[in-house]
């Protein structure tokens, strides 16, 4: 296995969750090494191993990123029968850049442990800026979800758009970033860190069970997913070929301890599912 320095920056999630501390919140993870695997566990694509990131990405050139489209459906967690002083979280979302860049643009859901008790969220994060809920989506476990960041190269913002497509129910922000290379487009699920104040401490949070969560047209019907606009050509996963990159998560002390994999693409190319297999610390 060999070393690939990478910045897999994560999102800043600052929702106040009912029974933690007030100064208490999700936030952005430190850069993650991706570790690369060899022999890689799928023939087409390259493969990596993560601390905090498991799905697909596009790694592309700098400037030339300009839309990525996701779908999924969202799992219902289950929480540990004990609370623990780290909630158990787990983010499933689609953004542009920070695969091997500073800011990440997207837009997702969060499933937390409240004690034993699970929360679901709609959010969006412009990072290195903190994240905002969308208040309007009330997320359900097997709700579809569809998600969509764009840049204009006439404004110079990006637009995270996200709509529960089981509800009807959907949200936009826009803005600029500024630094934001443009240059990886993602299908992730996350292990986000837990801090206890805005300063840290910080710590990654274990995953709560999630079971099997699917990404993509096959099993959400929502089409044009997963896709990416990249040098003006707009094309589903598997169309990039060397360029796409497959991400398993791992346990930071042992990287033989699978957290989550994801599974090979579909045969048409746009879909795919990650699996829970272990919580992690």
């Amino acid at each position: 296995m060999t070393l690939r320095c990478s910045k897999l920056t994560s999102f800043a999630v600052l929702i106040l969750l009912v029974g933690l501390p007030s100064t208490a919140s999700f936030a952005a993870a430190p850069e993650r090494s991706m570790i690369s695997l060899s022999p890689a566990r799928f023939s087409d694509v390259s493969a990596y191993a993560s601390y905090n990131w498991a799905g697909y990405a596009i790694n592309a050139t700098s400037g030339s990123v300009t839309q990525v489209k996701g779908s999924w459906v969202q799992p219902s967690i289950t929480c540990p029968s004990a609370a623990s002083a780290v909630p158990p979280a787990v983010a499933f979302w689609v953004g542009i850049d920070g695969l091997l860049s500073t800011t990440v643009e997207q837009t997702g859901t969060l499933a937390v442990c409240t004690g034993t008790v699970a929360s679901y969220f709609a959010w969006y994060e412009f990072y290195p800026a903190q994240m905002y809920n969308f208040t309007t989506i009330k997320v359900s476990p097997g709700d579809t979800m569809s998600a969509t960041v764009k840049y204009s190269t006439t404004t110079g913002e990006f637009t995270a758009t996200l709509k529960d497509v089981t509800t009807g129910k959907s949200a936009s922000a826009t803005a600029a970033v500024s630094g934001a290379e443009r240059s990886s487009a993602e299908w992730i699920t996350e292990a986000p860190e837990y801090c206890v104040t805005s300063s840290g401490p910080c710590s990654l949070a274990s995953l709560p069970n999630f079971g099997t969560t699917s990404f993509g047209k096959d099993s959400t019907s929502v089409s044009g997913t997963d896709s990416a606009t990249i040098s003006g050509k707009n094309q589903i996963i598997s169309k990039f070929g060397t360029m796409v990159d497959s991400l398993t998560m791992v346990e930071e002390s042992n990287i033989n301890i699978i957290k989550v994999a994801p599974s090979g693409l579909s045969t048409d190319g746009t879909s795919f599912s990650v699996t829970f297999d272990n919580a992690g610390p």
